[in-house]
């Protein structure tokens, strides 16, 4: 009797994220960092849309970032698995869209989620860590730098290339500071996840 080993076949690489939040924060050039990443950096195709309100600043907007191996045919994002929010008012408005099994990541202090038990739920105090670095606007590179950690969306080393050469001259090693900050938050956050699992394995056990 003849075996065959299987091969295991994996499906190409495909992300849909929608970064949330409020005009002036940031969220679109968000958007744009991640995607450059993607593309320029990671050699993948990316796209990217973006929406606002009928304020420009202040009123509700949105970043919608495709990653893909393939050909990418339609740049909307239509159930995201990566949702990222920065204001309550995104969060209501995005939620339900998010993919059960999806991750979801929101800013500690501006951002009260309701409960979802189908979503991986991630959160970091990103605004509150940019205050504390001097500046406030910030805040969506921390965000950028923990999405890069727990998702692996795209790899540290193009994120950072993109932060650097997308924020305004004269600030960016202050910039590549904040994603450094929210990175290594990230990793300290899966870390802490890891040995919480393995306590309760060795418990059960």
């Amino acid at each position: 009797m003849t075996t065959k080993s299987a091969k295991t076949i994996l499906a190409p690489f495909r992300k849909e994220i929608l970064i949330t939040g409020f005009g002036g924060q940031g969220i679109v050039l968000a958007g744009l960092i991640l995607g450059k990443a993607a593309s320029l950096g990671d050699k993948r195709q990316s796209t990217l849309t973006q929406s606002y309100g009928p304020e420009a600043r202040g009123g509700a907007c949105s970043a919608q970032v495709i990653i893909s191996d393939e050909t990418i045919h339609y740049p909307y994002v239509r159930h995201p698995d990566v949702l990222a929010c920065m204001s309550q008012g995104g969060f209501d408005k995005f939620a339900d869209l998010l993919k059960e099994t999806g991750i979801l990541i929101t800013d500690h202090d501006l951002v009260q989620p309701a409960e979802r038990k189908d979503v991986d739920f991630f959160s970091i105090p990103a605004t509150r860590f940019a205050e504390e670095m001097g500046r406030k606007m910030m805040a969506n590179i921390v965000m950028l730098g923990f999405l890069a950690a727990v998702t692996g969306t795209v790899s540290v080393d193009s994120a950072r290339n993109t932060v650097e050469h997308s924020v305004p001259k004269g600030t960016e090693q202050m910039n590549l500071k904040a994603f450094n900050k929210g990175f290594e938050f990230g990793l300290a956050t899966l870390k802490g996840r890891k040995k919480k699992a393995a306590g309760m394995k060795g418990v059960a056990a």
